[in-house]
């Protein structure tokens, strides 16, 4: 398996670093038949993909076996964000690949350089996403991964705006909302919310991203993460 260098993933601070295993925490408290989790949000640039690639990293490093699928086929930004590069000089295949018969699992499969973490990224972009995605290619991935990594941590693509991530649901153990404060609307959350109650995917809870800090408030110092929030979804 060849190796795939994230060159601008950084450490947290200690406040985030906390969030993150209470996030992981919650997430492994909710069972064992949850290995696969999809994470989505209302609209994008609400740090999704960053939550996604933190929490596994936290995983990994608690000694979990994780894998990132990278499935936001129509605008990744992933690779740049983390500045991505193999380890030896080489093209870097990924999800479109694979969905398109391109490629098969073992050739868009990479190990990273965080130890337990693996990754696949999203490949170019794509005319058709849902339809790939529908496609019995994503359906013999899941079932394959199940039976390699301890956790499998989809980032999909912003469910209010498009319906991969409901599709992708369907295929899910569960799913995490993320959130940024005062980002989208209350209605349009909740909308985003019954899209993934009708696929049928058990709503595990959302992630309050962004939270701006109380500089001078009691909760502070366990707040100021930027995940500020995560728990059961409440039924409205």
């Amino acid at each position: 398996m060849e190796k795939i260098i994230l060159e601008k993933i950084d450490d947290l601070n200690y406040e985030m670093t906390e969030a993150l295993r209470s996030l992981r925490t919650n997430l492994i408290f909710c069972g064992d038949d949850i290995k696969v989790v999809l994470f989505t949000s209302a609209e994008p640039n609400e740090g999704k993909s960053t939550t996604t690639m933190h929490l596994a990293w936290s995983l990994a490093e608690s000694g979990k076996k994780v894998i990132v699928l990278d499935c936001d086929i129509r605008k990744s930004v992933m690779v740049g964000q983390y500045g991505m590069h193999l380890e030896r000089k080489g093209k870097i295949f990924g999800m479109s690949h694979y969905l398109t018969g391109q490629k098969s699992l073992d050739e868009v499969i990479y190990s990273t350089n965080i130890e337990g973490m693996d990754l696949v990224t999203a490949g170019p972009v794509v005319p058709n996403p849902t339809e790939l995605l529908e496609n019995h290619y994503f359906d013999e991935m899941i079932t394959k991964l199940r039976m390699k990594y301890d956790m499998i941590l989809l980032d999909g693509s912003p469910l209010g705006l498009v319906i991969d991530s409901a599709v992708m649901a369907l295929k899910c153990d569960g799913a995490i909302l993320v959130i940024e404060q005062g980002n989208a609307s209350r209605k349009f959350i909740l909308n985003v919310k019954n899209q993934l109650e009708a696929s049928g995917v058990r709503i595990l809870g959302a992630v309050l991203n962004k939270v701006k800090k109380d500089t001078d408030g009691y909760y502070k110092k366990y707040y100021s993460g930027d995940y500020g929030y995560y728990g059961e979804s409440r039924k409205e």
